[in-house]
């Protein structure tokens, strides 16, 4: 059986686009912010309809950060957010036909089994085909949980994970990911009928703060250790996706300089940097890349070529 994400899916067309989902500093109170790309390489921002925000956020904490954009089997576009720097922890979600027009705006309680938990941070959204469901999955740090990392950083978080049809009804949520350390922003891209799993390894004392590829045959897991590092320290926000040939992980560089960044592959083993390839609109954060086709792009709005800005490593 072949294995593709729902970002994935519009490979064949060639009528599709690339669609990039982002937030401005300092926390995306602002709302969401989109660009689009034909080469995956040079990012345009597309100017909302009436210079009005594509959305605001209103619940949780009101924030909008690390917005996790993909397009359902139905045409319905799904996004989960991160709402607030610690407590409700909650995630948001909203869903869209349009990307213009958004259902109202759901708090998500996921960690209602931990009262203790102290956040949930970057939850991304995976359709699992194979399965008919979504897997939604984010970092959330629980107080002496993990003692063998309590002094590797700031926090000491690990990967959870709810699955829905439906987006009404949830699983419990349960642990999706422990590779051993402290680890925040993961996500994940179906390729060669496997699934990779890439995250930040948040490790400060010593600084590790890189990415990492863990593998599994199935999207729930379980994944295998963590490989080397694929990028740099001080990145985080990556966002995967397969074009053409070649595999291409996105990732913000928050040290300084502070630039938005990418590697590429053709065998997801060996890594190559092209962030002075890539260019992105000026204050882009972390958020998710997918493929859509091209009427969607053409149905927002139009393109605002002046927020563009080359990236500096």
């Amino acid at each position: 059986m072949l294995l593709l994400s729902l970002t994935s899916s519009f490979a064949a067309d060639t009528n599709s686009v690339f669609l990039f989902t982002f937030f401005r500093e300092p926390n995306g109170e602002s709302g969401l912010g989109l660009a689009t790309s034909r080469d995956g390489l040079q990012w345009t921002e597309i100017k909302p309809p009436e210079d009005k925000p594509f959305i605001k956020p209103e619940v949780g904490g009101k924030l909008m950060r690390d917005p996790s954009l993909a397009l359902g089997p139905d045409g319905t576009f799904h996004m989960v957010w991160t709402t607030s720097w610690g407590r409700p922890p909650v995630f948001g979600y909203a869903s869209s036909r349009d990307l213009i027009h958004w259902s109202e705006q759901r708090a998500i309680p996921v960690m209602e089994d931990a009262p203790e938990a102290k956040n949930v941070w970057a939850p991304e959204l995976f359709y699992d085909a194979k399965q008919a469901q979504w897997l939604i999955f984010w970092a959330t740090t629980i107080p002496g949980k993990f003692p063998e990392t309590e002094n590797s950083g700031d926090n000491n978080h690990r990967i959870y994970c709810v699955t829905t049809k439906d987006f009404t009804k949830f699983s419990p949520t349960k642990l999706f990911y422990d590779g051993g350390f402290n680890v925040i922003d993961a996500t994940m891209l179906a390729a060669q009928g496997k699934f990779y799993l890439v995250v930040k390894d948040e490790t400060k004392n010593p600084v590790k703060k890189n990415l990492h590829l863990a593998v599994s045959d199935n999207a729930e897991g379980p994944f295998g250790p963590a490989g080397p590092a694929i990028t740099g320290d001080w990145v985080e926000g990556p966002s995967a996706i397969q074009i053409g040939s070649e595999f291409y992980i996105y990732f913000d560089h928050y040290g300084n300089p502070k630039y938005y960044g990418a590697v590429k592959s053709s065998d997801l083993e060996h890594w190559q940097e092209i962030s002075t390839s890539v260019s992105f609109p000026k204050g882009f954060r972390h958020g998710t890349v997918l493929r859509v086709p091209e009427s969607v792009v053409k149905d927002l709005s139009f393109p605002n070529p002046q927020t563009n800005t080359k990236t500096q490593p």
